[in-house]
């Protein structure tokens, strides 16, 4: 620690620390233009200059490091000659056009000005203009370059945390200005972080200009209902009118940053696909009636299949109040454990709650990534958690942390990387099983020997490549390390065995003084709290196993009702019992498997074979439309409750708006449900003794009160287990190498089929694309930007290409998130990776190839694993 004395107030701070953070320590304000706390110091604005004893001139304070002893003024008649002549130069060149400009009313400019600006210009001459209109650089971004006061932190935002290098500066001094290649931000993610840090109104909103002003909006700090990083963000509203989203530089893990889904995705909520009024079904048709009308229906509907089984699925971006309240409606009022959260995977239960119970690792991001190695498992960070992605760029660059790739899928993150390894689809487990065995190679002498003496028993990996050998070395060079999975791997036959290989590295790290922390990437909002409130078949809340009685009797006891004993269906198995004719009731809500379920055909039919198909949802969906009761509910922004990210943070989630029309909030549906379930009205769910219901019967949510979350949120608590000491198999994958498979998944500006109802993010987006590596585009003789025809055994979809040169070979990939393409058309239940073959749009496709495709499907539907095939 060093003395540092400021305006005569004396502070201790660390070795290191700028004038200007002791500065702030104190709350002594001291002006910036160029500053930015998350990046290292610029001092080009000179606007932060303070006095400093024994030095002759005036130094920047967010450069100069405290020294022990060291005496600083920052209020000094020359200091505030000094400011308020930096501030007359930049408004030399400045339009004066604040009444007209969006960022009027919270320019920073203008409130230097006020502060520490001078009362007169001295300066006479014609303002400089380099463009006489704005430009518009991008869907989102338009551009008044006259009004830039060169700070450079868009470029440096940009470049340096994003990772987009879009943005650039030509000629120098007062001529500098900031734009895209040739004018344009073509290669841009169009997440607006740039202007959100634009300290004036150079770079603007475009669906945002000209829509309010900021005294105007009425201001809801929530979180991102996008992926699962939860991040922060401020909604502003006019009337109750939906008008733009921003982020706070000092809230949240995410600080200043969103990415374009985050920003310019909210809008979704002003669809005009929105459900409006119940809906049943008659004569084939969906007619919409009363809330009055729809009770009575659905009284009678479900009074004829009450000696059915029944099942429920819903959606991991609901709140946890709403997740654990379906849960609890679907035993205690239907009497099943039919219960799952995805539909696009089958959660391996059995594998995935031993990991985590050993080694999730429930804390700040910034902490879990600060090891000295980050593995990255599967998935493509780039595209399905930016901001998580700016974190580990940041934590790459300037903290030294080693990162490490395994993944089928490039990303912008391998450019950081110190490794990389590329596997094949379905692959990452036996990409695992050589990296233990590298591990175990180089480092068995330091295992005892009846661990290595397991571990050799079960290892029979193939010999690692050089990606493997460099991901093991840069594990044992290192301290302590961390694993990030993506939940990408769960879509694959080989997730439970994936899971397996990660357990035994885990393990093999731990044993070996590595300290491993582990942590799932999910690319679902709340997918972590619908794990955590029990929407599973065979776990209660907390992930207690529903055969548990102990655990099963806490939960009868405060719920008044009885539990089954035996684990459920998952959706998977729904389907079929629907199929079978043996499902009465499927319950389905905020969620839409007919575009999401990895085999439209089958789930297409079986969901019309349900006796009763009751859709809860805001929007008029795919499923919503084979249904035979539509419940119009309350979407993101409409009700409040709380969010539980991928970290294991809890956060609120506000209301910032009115359910349209006859909506009702998620939590009155489920009474008025029970209501007609039991014959008898139910006491109205309150979000928040729901809330206090969950802190006193989840473990990891105990102590938790709702009004101490504070902007930040709060973290539940996981009890690390003991891990079981013994290793898995490693496995033997046959993955044929002259094949062309399809694997599928968000990409930048869709997650999911929420985000396509955003008019800003359908302008900002690509159209619907199909990407592939540039060899087998060369072998194909197709060239990027082709329209070309993907064909499966079961279907086509025809597209334009995007060729990826960091594409491996044999690697097609398709967005999930675009409704014209009917991508699940193409797959088969129990077949992912799915083959293909791709040719340009205008040729023939031979029957012969449909054949064999056909055969293809059957062998990767075979059983890789003992058990049978789910997607």
């Amino acid at each position: 620690m060093v003395s540092v004395t400021i305006n005569s107030q004396m502070l201790e701070v660390e070795g290191g620390s700028t004038v200007l953070q002791a500065a702030q320590r104190l709350g002594i304000d001291i002006p910036t233009f160029c500053y930015m706390k998350r990046l290292p110091a610029l001092a080009s604005c000179r606007m932060c200059l303070v006095e400093i004893e024994g030095q002759r001139k005036l130094q920047p304070s967010c450069a100069t490091a405290v020294t022990d002893g060291m005496v600083v003024k920052t209020n000094t008649p020359l200091i505030e000659e000094t400011r308020s002549s930096m501030l007359d130069m930049l408004l030399a060149n400045h339009p004066l056009d604040c009444p007209i400009c969006d960022k009027g009313g919270e320019c920073e400019l203008q409130n230097q000005v006020m502060a520490y600006g001078p009362r007169e210009s001295r300066f006479r001459d014609a303002k400089r203009v380099f463009h006489s209109e704005d430009i518009r650089l991008s869907p989102v971004i338009i551009m008044n370059v006259n009004r830039c006061i060169q700070c450079q932190r868009c470029v440096r935002m940009c470049e340096e945390v994003v990772g987009a290098v879009a943005l650039g500066t030509i000629e120098k001094g007062m001529d500098t200005a900031v734009t895209g290649f040739e004018g344009s931000l073509a290669s841009c993610d169009q997440c607006g972080n740039c202007v959100e840090v634009c300290p004036v109104g150079a770079l603007m909103s475009f669906p945002y200009r000209y829509k309010a002003r900021p005294w105007d909006l009425d201001e809801t700090d929530t979180v991102c209902p996008h992926c699962g990083t939860g991040c922060q963000l401020t909604v502003g509203t006019r009337k109750g009118e939906f008008m733009r989203v921003r982020s706070k530089w000092d809230e949240g893990l995410n600080r200043e940053t969103l990415c374009v889904r985050g920003r310019f995705g909210l809008d979704f909520v002003t669809s005009q696909d929105r459900i409006k009024r119940p809906m049943v079904r008659r004569d084939d048709a969906l007619i919409a009636v009363s809330w009055e009308e729809a009770g009575s229906y659905l009284r009678q509907r479900l009074s004829a299949v009450e000696e059915k089984a029944a099942g429920g699925l819903a959606s991991p971006r609901l709140p946890n109040e709403v997740l654990y309240q379906f849960q609890k409606l679907m035993r205690t009022q239907f009497n099943t454990n039919n219960i799952d959260c995805s539909s696009r995977w089958s959660t391996p239960l059995e594998t995935l709650g031993p990991l985590m119970a050993g080694f999730y690792t429930r804390a700040p991001l910034q902490e879990v990534i600060g090891n000295d190695c980050v593995l990255v498992v599967g998935g493509n960070v780039t595209e399905e958690n930016p901001v998580t992605e700016y974190l580990l760029r940041d934590a790459a660059r300037r903290r030294q942390t080693g990162l490490l790739m395994l993944s089928t899928r490039p990303s912008r993150l391998d450019a950081d990387a110190q490794a990389v390894g590329r596997v094949l689809p379905g692959a990452e487990a036996a990409g695992l099983a050589k990296v233990v065995a590298s591990v175990v190679a180089a480092a068995g002498k330091d295992l005892p020997d009846a661990v290595l003496a397991s571990i050799v028993a079960v290892t029979s990996s193939p010999p690692a490549t050089t990606d493997e050998d460099a991901i093991a070395t840069a594990l044992l060079a290192g301290g302590r390390a961390t694993v990030l999975v993506s939940v990408d791997v769960l879509r694959s036959l080989t997730a439970r065995i994936t899971l397996q290989q990660l357990a035994n590295l885990l393990q093999l790290l731990s044993l070996l003084g590595k300290e491993p922390k582990m942590q799932l990437l999910f690319d679902r909002a709340n997918q972590m709290g619908a794990w955590d409130m029990g929407v599973l078949p065979a776990a209660l809340p907390g992930l207690a196993s529903v055969a548990d009685s102990a655990a099963r009797a806490s939960f009868e006891r405060a719920w008044g009702g009885k539990i089954p004993s035996e684990p459920g269906a998952d959706f998977d198995a729904m389907l079929e019992l629907c199929n079978t004719g043996q499902l009465g009731t499927l319950y389905i809500t905020g969620s839409d498997p007919l575009l999401s379920y990895p085999d439209r055909t089958f789930v297409e039919r079986a969901l019309g074979a349900a006796d009763l198909l009751i859709v809860q949802d805001a929007f008029l969906t795919d499923t919503a439309g084979l249904a035979d009761v539509v419940l119009p509910a309350a979407t993101y922004g409409e009700e409040s409750g709380t969010f539980t990210n991928n970290e294991g943070r809890i956060t609120k989630v506000r209301k910032f708006r009115d359910p349209v029309a006859e909506a009702r909030g998620n939590l009155a549906i489920f009474d008025f449900v029970a209501g007609l379930r039991s014959n008898a009205p139910q006491p109205p769910s309150i979000q928040t003794g729901i809330f206090d219901e969950i802190a006193r019967l989840v473990p990891a949510y105990q102590g938790l009160s709702q009004d101490r979350l504070g902007a930040d949120g709060a973290f539940t608590q996981g009890v690390l287990a003991p891990p079981p000491g013994s290793f898995f198999a490693s496995p033997h994958i046959p993955i044929a190498s002259d094949q062309l498979v399809l694997v599928t998944g968000n990409c930048l500006f869709h997650n999911g089929y929420l985000t396509e109802r955003s008019e800003t993010l359908n302008t900002a987006a690509d159209d619907p694309y199909v990407a592939m590596g540039a060899w087998d585009a060369a072998q194909l003789d197709l060239s990027d930007g082709d329209r070309v025809v993907v064909r499966s055994a079961k279907g086509e979809l025809t597209a334009k290409l995007k060729v990826d040169r960091r594409f491996p070979r044999g690697l097609v990939f398709v967005p999930e998130n675009y409704r014209a393409l009917r991508l699940n058309s193409l797959m088969s239940r129990g077949v992912y990776p799915c083959p293909v073959d791709v040719h340009k749009a205008h040729v023939p496709l031979e029957i012969a190839t449909l054949a064999s495709l056909g055969a293809q499907a059957e062998i990767l539907g075979q059983d890789i694993a003992g058990r049978s095939p789910l997607p």
